[in-house]
């Protein structure tokens, strides 16, 4: 079989595409002025800017003055939720709402404002990896803050019912922030629409480049300075702009939602396929909802072998995956979005998540499918761990979440 090369780890990161190269490159040289300046090149960034800001409102439903440029998901998370909560905790309200399967950008800046006298509601999540809207319902207080829910999981690629949960918080008067970060360019979204105030995005995710990203604050939400000094940025968010950044993540989020309905259709079949192919190979399991999940996304665990000589396998081979999130890849704590799934270490540490945008085939797919099982079985004879499953007969529970004999 010849050996192909496949990049399946878009959850991680995705190559500047040639388009947002291309729209970003004057900027490095000929439109290179700093957009505080009066001089002509300064006015034109000035101007650039501008139009990049409106342009991604328009991707997302939202007004110009409305979008923020960060340098990525989790400065935007952290702005959004340590921002609320310094704004709200002068009246009082110092409790704020998550799950427990949220990036670590939230979920360490959650642990952080409990040691500073905020109580965090942990919601758990369904074996699906689904909240129901109900749980946020019935968690809300008279002093909560802030409910934050990400949009889709960046390890199982589960979809979360934002609108419904967008729409509660309005009702209770209470502030809705979602991490987007793996959901922009892959699902519709319209900020308004969905009762969102507050939305945190990352360009690199959707082919734009490292370190610019975007945080949509609804208006009528006044969130402290994140960097004091110039004016930039409303005076919100000192510091020169990182204008080729912008120009490039306009033309990234542009692109990204151009044809999302068209996208889906190409790229949901082929996620079935894997997953059909996949699930064959003797004591596996799908991680996350079936139906509720991201076009591009699968996670799957295989029991007696470990994630990370998969992946190293696969490499060998041409395949470029992970078995987890890119901030937390070289932790050797099994996944806590898995254990939040309910499942045993010894099943969470053998999982793979392959990830992939448009230019993935159908002979992407085929070529993953023809190569994994040589892989999984090869890594199971070698495993003391798959000898002792065999001798004593141990096998997976009904819901295919722990091993017992």
């Amino acid at each position: 079989m010849e050996k192909r090369i496949i990049y399946a780890d878009h959850s991680a990161t995705t190559a500047v595409s040639d388009e947002v190269l291309q729209a970003m490159l004057p900027y490095f040289k000929e439109h290179y002025g700093n957009p505080s300046s009066i001089y002509s090149i300064g006015r034109e960034n000035e101007r650039a800017i501008i139009d990049a800001r409106m342009r991604i409102a328009n991707c997302l439903g939202a007004d110009p003055k409305e979008i923020f440029f960060t340098a990525g998901g989790s400065e935007s998370d952290n702005w959004a939720i340590k921002g609320v909560a310094d704004k709200l905790a002068a009246k009082g309200k110092k409790h704020i709402i998550t799950s427990v399967f949220e990036h670590h950008a939230v979920l360490h800046t959650c642990e952080f404002l409990e040691k500073h006298g905020f109580e965090v509601t942990y919601l758990p999540v369904s074996p699906d990896g689904l909240i129901d809207p109900q749980q946020v319902a019935d968690a809300i207080r008279e002093d909560t803050a802030l409910v934050t829910i990400m949009y889709a999981n960046n390890e199982i690629g589960t979809i979360q019912p934002i609108a419904e949960i967008g729409a509660i918080c309005k009702a209770k008067g209470v502030l809705f922030h979602t991490d987007a970060v793996q959901a922009v360019g892959n699902v519709e979204i319209g900020v308004k629409a969905q009762n969102i105030d507050l939305l945190s995005l990352s360009g690199h995710k959707f082919h734009a480049p490292k370190g610019i990203g975007a945080l949509y604050i609804r208006k009528g939400v006044t969130l402290p300075n994140l960097v004091h000094g110039g004016g930039q940025e409303s005076g919100k968010r000192a510091g020169t702009e990182n204008v080729p950044g912008i120009i490039g993540l306009a033309k990234a989020i542009e692109l990204a939602t151009a044809n999302i309905p068209a996208k889906t259709a190409k790229l949901t079949p082929l996620r079935d396929k894997l997953i059909d192919g996949i699930l064959k190979i003797q004591d596996t399991r799908l991680n996350g909802s079936r139906e509720h999940r991201l076009p591009g996304s699968v996670n799957i665990s295989f029991v007696g072998i470990e994630g990370e000589s998969l992946l190293l396998m696969l490499d060998h081979y041409g395949i470029m995956a992970s078995s987890g999130s890119a901030c937390t890849s070289g932790s050797l704590d099994p996944s806590h979005v898995l254990l939040s799934l309910g499942l045993s270490h010894e099943v969470a540490h053998g999982s793979l998540r392959l990830s992939f945008g448009e230019e993935f085939t159908e002979a992407d797919a085929d070529y993953i499918l023809a190569v994994l099982p040589e892989i999984v079985e090869r890594l199971r004879a070698m495993s003391p761990m798959w000898e002792t499953i065999q001798k004593e007969g141990i096998h997976f529970n009904e819901d295919k979440t722990k091993l017992v004999k």
